[in-house]
């Protein structure tokens, strides 16, 4: 079952219009809650006054009945003339929230076009104003009001949806742990500064981009980071006809530049037929970049299933494969678990492979869902859970070249005891 994801071009002489099959009860009438209490359980439910949001979206979220401890979130953005119930009603996110136990966070537009803000310069920035600093409200109410696992909130989104997932990465990758994509095109890509929401050349496919020109345009939104990067999960299918199919690549380039990995694929498979799934910087899982092409597709190419592999690549449904592992850089990590009922110690070796002696190191890596450090060995660790990064302490904080250090922690885990992965040593990428 399609949902589809249309698009809205303010300047075209038509409207492309995105009816959303139902396969949930439709919410025509979502309960409403203060900000000051939990929502009903197992209701779509809209949040009024939930923080700043300057450009007055609507806010609704649904929490299963079995809404897990420290739950995960879970932002899903609609696309244009949709709408935070028609995405609720057209996708499987909070079906299947009632099955792992996460939230679900439905932004709404309610300016006339229906459509995200992605263009403006205030949206481009962290902290800006326009649509992410009312979702970026929306997410600390939900975490405040639930005790959500801070390092586990993730978006994804549809069109206009997969754009701003493009955006909220770029201007938040301190709140996000990943995103999913679908039909979207890069951060800044649909930049203008004349008011209009719609970019023509964007939408075509004609920008383009070195890597490094991408990836600035991130960074450039928030000046100064240098914290781990959200990883990113994009699809596209080849006969997009409302965002040009060349926007794909420009994402993957986008985005492995932030990661910093190689652009050739660690890995291609096809996951189904006509589909060809390339990973960047590793080859499981949780790579730091997976990307989706559907061959012969158009733009309206979400179907129900993709959910499971969006959360499958969020860590949230206990798929399995190996942990991501990153192109060789001038580092080299191995980890290990040894583990039992419900905990487990990891074990995690620094090699520094450069010439030049490493003086103060942070070790950045993703712990698997689930997965929470409870104390720790030769370094001190934040947060417990998600996107860890583990700091030096003072007698290890310089490593010689091809020297190592090793440090240790202890975890509690729900089931998935894996070692973790994805590592960066001071914001680089390690083999």
């Amino acid at each position: 079952m399609a949902v589809l994801a249309g698009l809205v071009p303010l300047l075209a002489a038509t409207v492309l219009t995105a009816p959303v099959a139902s396969a949930r009860t439709e919410a025509t009438a979502p309960a409403r809650a203060q900000a000051s209490a939990a929502v009903p359980a197992a209701t779509l439910t809209e949040v009024t006054d939930f923080g700043a949001n300057p450009s007055n979206l609507q806010m609704y979220i649904y929490v299963p009945a079995n809404v897990t401890p420290r739950p995960a979130v879970v932002v899903a953005v609609h696309y244009c003339t949709g709408s935070g119930p028609a995405m609720y009603n057209g996708t499987e996110y909070a079906q299947l929230a009632d099955r792992y136990g996460y939230i679900v966070v439905y932004p709404s537009v309610t300016r006339s076009s229906k459509c995200f803000d992605v263009s403006s310069p205030q949206a481009l920035k962290r902290g800006g104003g326009s649509d992410p600093v009312g979702i970026k409200s929306m997410i600390d109410w939900t975490t405040r009001t639930y005790s959500a696992d801070t390092g586990r909130i993730f978006v994804t989104g549809i069109s206009s949806g997969a754009m701003m997932t493009n955006v909220l990465l770029g201007d938040y990758p301190d709140v996000f742990a990943a995103g999913a994509a679908f039909s979207g095109v890069p951060f800044g890509c649909f930049a203008t500064t004349n008011g209009s929401e719609w970019n023509s050349e964007c939408s075509g496919g004609s920008i383009t981009h070195t890597p490094q020109e991408w990836g600035n345009l991130v960074r450039n939104a928030y000046p100064g980071y240098t914290g781990p990067r959200p990883r990113m999960q994009v699809w596209h299918g080849t006969q997009d006809d409302v965002l040009r199919y060349p926007n794909f690549g420009e994402e993957i380039k986008q985005w492995t530049n932030v990661q910093g990995v190689s652009q050739t694929p660690a890995a291609t498979d096809s996951p189904q037929s006509g589909w060809t799934r390339t990973r960047y910087g590793g080859t499981g899982d949780q790579a730091p970049v997976e990307a989706v092409s559907l061959q012969g597709v158009g733009h309206d190419l979400y179907k129900w299933g993709m959910t499971e592999r969006v959360l499958t690549f969020f860590g949230l449904n206990g798929g399995s494969g190996p942990g991501p592992q990153p192109q060789p850089g001038a580092c080299k990590v191995t980890a290990s678990t040894n583990a039992w009922s419900t905990g487990l110690t990891g074990s995690v070796t620094l090699t520094n492979t450069g010439t030049t002696a490493i003086n103060g190191w942070k070790l950045g890596f993703t712990l698997p869902s689930g997965q929470t450090i409870t104390n720790g060995w030769g370094a001190t660790y934040s947060p417990a859970s998600g996107a860890v990064t583990a700091s030096n302490v003072t007698y290890n904080g310089t490593i010689a070249p091809n020297a190592s250090v090793t440090i240790g922690y202890q975890a509690n885990h729900t089931g998935n005891s894996a070692a973790p992965g994805s590592f960066t040593l001071n914001g680089d990428a390690c083999s």
